[in-house]
């Protein structure tokens, strides 16, 4: 596992499918057609359905909460940008960059990322701003 400290960078490499994005339109009642309908998402400049952007960026809560820094760590907050569609059945990779760490407040700032793991494309971008009581 990455140490945690300034300038590590943890990866993560994941997909989701048509089902995942289903259940998430029915957890949060977004069920706009563009995530669920082929045929309407045809007619978008997307040409298929897309993953909802915070069911891609839900991978940040899970790598930060349970493998980086992992388990205690607490979110403070989230900076999101959504700069390129995800589709379902398609690989990618979670980058996690270690900013800064507060060892007084117990505090760090990640930079977060997920990228098309075949083109390196980036996604989705932002900062994640933690707490974890041991390893900050």
């Amino acid at each position: 596992m990455t140490p945690f400290a300034p300038d590590a960078v943890h990866t993560h490499r994941f997909r989701f499918t048509q089902a995942e994005v289903e259940t998430f339109a029915r957890v949060t009642g977004d069920d706009n057609p563009l995530h669920l309908d082929p045929d309407f998402a045809a007619t978008t400049p997307f040409k298929r359905p897309i993953i909802h952007g915070m069911l891609g960026a839900s991978i940040f809560t899970k790598v930060l909460g349970t493998q980086f820094p992992g388990y205690g760590a607490v979110y403070l907050g989230q900076t999101l940008e959504f700069l390129r569609p995800m589709f379902v059945d398609t690989d990618y990779e979670g980058v996690f960059t270690v900013l800064s760490i507060n060892p007084d407040k117990h505090t760090a700032q990640v930079a977060t990322e997920i990228r098309d793991a075949q083109t390196g494309k980036v996604t989705t971008r932002g900062v994640a701003t933690l707490m974890h009581r041991e390893k900050c």
